[in-house]
C-alpha cells in the first residue's frame, strides 16, 4: 500500500465498500458524538468522511488535533445507512472506518477558517493566501483558471499558432503605464525594464517570418489597482499574425473565445460569432462608453439640437458654447416618488456632475423642472428621438464634448442596474473598433497616442501628412464582454517612415525613435509583412467566467492594492551593500510626520 494514499479524498464510492483504503489530506472539520468521532478529511479532489471508534488509537491520536492538520488514514470503506447518505456529496455514499492514522504536521490555531462561508477582512486573506486557497470556492476558481489556460493553449494550436516565449529582462517601452525597472550589476546606472506586453518582440517575430505567434505571457504595469485590474503582474493571450486584415484577426481568434467562453459557461449564453463590431464614435454616443455592456438595453440619444436655443437656459447656453446634451432613457419611471429621481440627482452630485435632469412623461404630456420650461414641440421631439412613450422618463447628461459622453454612460449603468434591465447569466461579446490614433492630453495640451502607439493609423501616411491628428483614426480594436474590456488589439505600422512620422506628431524626434525602437525600427528596414494581433486578458476572462466582482479571487498569489504582498513582504528594503553592488544611492521622500 502506498505510504500516503491508495485513493484521493474524492474517489471512494459505494463500489469500494468492503476494500482497505488510506488517504491523506487537511481535517476539513470534526464531529463528536460520544462513542465515535467523525472527521472530514480533504484534498485538492474532494472529501471524505472517516469514523473513529472511542478508545482506539486513531481515536485518541486525533481527538486533540485542531482542524487543518494533516493526517493519513489507513481503514475499510463501508457502506453509509439510510439518512446518513449525502447525495449532495460524491462521497456521500460511503465512509473510511479508521483503523490506523499518522500525523503528518499538526495545525496551530488558525487566523482564518477554511470551513464555513465566513467572510474575512482582505488583509487576512492575503498575509494567509496559502490557508485562504483552501476554501471551496478558490480551489473551485484556480482549477476553472487553469482550466482555461489548457483550453486557449489548445485552440490556439488547433488554430495554427506556436507557442513561443519572448524575453522578461527588456528595455523601457512608452506602453502606456509606468514600467517596473531592474538595476543592472554589470552596467552601473543602466535598468532593465519588465515588459508591460511583449509587443515589440511579438512584432519581430513576425519579422522573422514565424507567422502566428502566440504565448500566455506575463506583463507588469506599475499601476494602481482596481476591481477588473491587478496591481503589478498580469497574463494575457499574446497573439500576432502575418498578412492579415483587421476582419482577418476577428475571424481567428472569435471562435477561440467563444469556444473558452462555452467551454466553461455552465449553460449560460455565450454571443456566437462573428461578434458585432461597433465604431469608437457610435458607441461612446449610444452607449457612453468604449467598453459598453451590451446585456443593458438602453441606448444613448443625443439630443443637442433640440436644446440648441431653447427656453432650458443651462443646457441653451452649453448647446451655444459648443458642448453636448445627451439623453439617457429610463422606461417605466414617469410615475415612480421623487425619491427615486433625487437619489439619482443626489448620485449625480456626488459624482462630480452638477446634477441630473430629466422630464417625465405621462398620458397628460411632458412633466417636470425641464419641461416647465422647455417649448412643448421641443419636449416632443426628445421623446420621438429617444423612442418614449407615455410612463416613460428620460435623463439628460450635459457639458463639454470630452465630458458628458462619459458621464451619460455612467448614468445609463446606473440606470441599468437600478431598474434590474441588465440580464443576468449570458456573456455579450463585441468589437470596439476604429479607435482615435491620437488625443489630447489635457495636462500638458500635447497630442499623445490614444492606443497603441505602433498601431497602423488608417490612410497610413497620407492622413498623417494631410489630416489634423486628432481626426485621424488607426487600425485598433478591442474585445468587450458585459461591459469588461478583455483586450486592446491593432494591425501593426510596419512601415519605417510611418512609424517615424506617427511618433514625431506625438513628440518624438526621428532620434528619439531611433533610441528607443531601433531594434524594431531597424527589422523593419529588411522587409517586414503587414502583420497584427491582440492580447484578451486572462485574468479578466477568468473573472467573469467565475462571477467573481474582484479580479484578486481568480488569481493564485496577488498583490493587495497598494501593490504590496503581504505573505512574502514585498516590496521590502535592500541592505545598503546589496545597493552599493549595483550602484545605487537611495533619495527617499522625506517622512511625513503624524502628530
Amino acid at each position: 500500500m502506498h505510504a500516503y494514499r491508495t485513493h484521493t479524498c474524492g474517489a471512494l464510492r459505494a463500489s469500494d465498500a468492503g476494500q482497505p483504503a488510506r488517504i491523506s489530506g487537511w481535517v476539513h472539520s470534526k464531529r463528536d458524538h460520544g462513542g465515535l468521532l467523525f472527521i472530514d478529511l480533504r484534498d485538492h479532489y474532494g472529501l471524505t468522511q472517516c469514523v473513529f471508534a472511542a478508545g482506539s488509537e486513531a481515536f485518541l491520536a486525533v481527538d486533540r488535533l485542531r482542524v487543518e492538520s494533516v493526517i493519513t488514514v489507513t481503514g475499510t470503506v463501508v457502506n453509509r445507512e439510510g439518512t446518513t447518505v449525502n447525495p449532495k456529496l460524491p462521497t456521500g455514499a460511503i465512509e473510511l472506518k479508521a483503523e490506523t492514522v499518522m500525523v503528518q504536521s499538526a495545525a496551530d490555531v488558525l487566523p482564518m477558517q477554511v470551513a464555513g462561508d465566513e467572510k474575512f477582512p482582505d488583509e487576512i486573506r492575503l498575509k494567509y493566501r496559502f490557508i485562504d486557497l483552501r476554501r471551496e470556492k478558490m480551489q473551485r476558481n484556480m482549477k476553472l483558471r487553469a482550466g482555461v489556460i489548457a483550453s486557449i493553449r489548445r485552440r490556439m494550436i488547433e488554430q495554427g499558432f506556436t507557442e513561443f516565449q519572448t524575453p522578461i529582462l527588456t528595455a523601457s517601452s512608452p506602453e502606456g503605464a509606468r514600467d517596473f525597472l531592474v538595476p543592472s550589476r554589470n552596467h552601473p546606472g543602466k535598468f532593465y525594464a519588465l515588459p508591460q506586453a511583449p509587443q515589440q518582440f511579438k512584432q519581430l517575430a513576425m519579422v522573422a517570418g514565424l507567422d502566428r505567434y502566440f504565448q500566455i505571457a506575463p506583463c507588469f504595469r506599475d499601476e494602481a489597482s482596481r476591481a477588473d485590474r491587478s496591481p503589478g503582474e498580469f497574463y494575457q493571450l499574446d497573439f500576432e499574425m502575418s498578412f492579415v486584415t483587421q476582419e482577418d484577426v476577428f475571424n481567428t481568434i472569435e471562435p477561440v473565445i467563444a469556444g473558452v467562453f462555452e467551454e466553461f459557461a455552465d449553460g449560460r449564453a455565450v454571443t456566437k460569432p462573428p461578434f458585432p463590431r461597433i465604431p469608437y464614435d457610435h458607441s461612446m454616443l449610444v452607449y457612453g462608453s468604449d467598453k459598453p455592456d451590451l446585456r443593458n438595453p438602453l441606448m444613448i440619444t443625443d439630443v443637442t439640437e433640440h436644446f440648441a436655443g431653447s427656453g432650458f437656459g443651462l443646457f441653451a447656453k452649453i448647446a451655444a458654447a459648443g458642448g453636448i446634451v445627451r439623453a439617457i432613457p429610463a422606461p417605466g419611471t414617469a410615475h415612480n416618488p421623487r425619491s427615486f429621481f433625487d437619489k439619482l440627482n443626489e448620485w449625480a452630485r456626488e459624482s462630480g456632475a452638477g446634477g441630473l435632469g430629466y422630464i417625465q412623461f405621462d398620458a397628460e404630456g411632458p412633466k417636470g423642472p425641464i419641461a416647465r420650461n422647455l417649448e412643448a414641440d421641443r419636449a416632443e421631439a426628445i421623446r420621438v428621438a429617444c423612442g418614449l412613450q407615455a410612463g416613460d422618463s428620460v435623463f439628460f447628461a450635459a457639458g463639454k464634448k470630452d465630458e458628458a459622453p462619459k458621464f451619460s454612460g455612467a448614468v445609463r449603468t446606473r440606470l441599468g442596474n437600478e431598474l434590474g434591465l441588465i440580464k443576468e447569466g449570458e456573456f455579450k461579446f463585441c468589437w470596439i473598433t476604429d479607435f482615435p490614433m491620437y488625443e489630447m492630453n489635457e495636462e500638458t495640451k500635447q497630442i499623445d497616442f490614444s492606443h497603441n502607439p505602433f498601431s497602423m493609423p488608417q490612410g497610413e501616411l497620407e492622413a498623417l501628412n494631410t489630416q489634423d491628428p486628432l481626426t485621424i483614426k488607426a487600425f485598433q480594436y478591442d474585445i468587450v464582454c458585459n461591459g469588461i474590456e478583455l483586450s486592446s488589439g491593432a494591425i501593426r505600422n510596419h512601415r519605417p517612415e510611418v512609424m517615424i512620422r506617427a511618433f514625431e506628431i506625438a513628440g518624438y524626434s526621428q532620434a528619439d525613435v531611433e533610441a528607443r525602437f531601433g531594434g524594431m525600427l531597424n527589422a523593419f528596414r529588411y522587409g517586414a509583412p503587414p502583420h497584427g494581433g491582440s492580447a484578451p486578458g486572462i485574468d479578466r476572462i477568468v473573472m467573469l467566467l467565475a462571477d467573481e466582482p474582484n479580479i484578486r479571487e481568480v488569481i493564485l498569489f496577488p498583490l493587495n492594492q497598494q501593490g504590496e504582498d503581504l505573505m512574502m513582504g514585498a516590496p521590502a528594503e535592500i541592505p545598503a551593500a546589496r545597493l552599493k553592488e549595483l550602484s545605487i544611492a537611495l533619495a527617499l521622500p522625506p517622512k511625513v510626520r503624524k502628530d
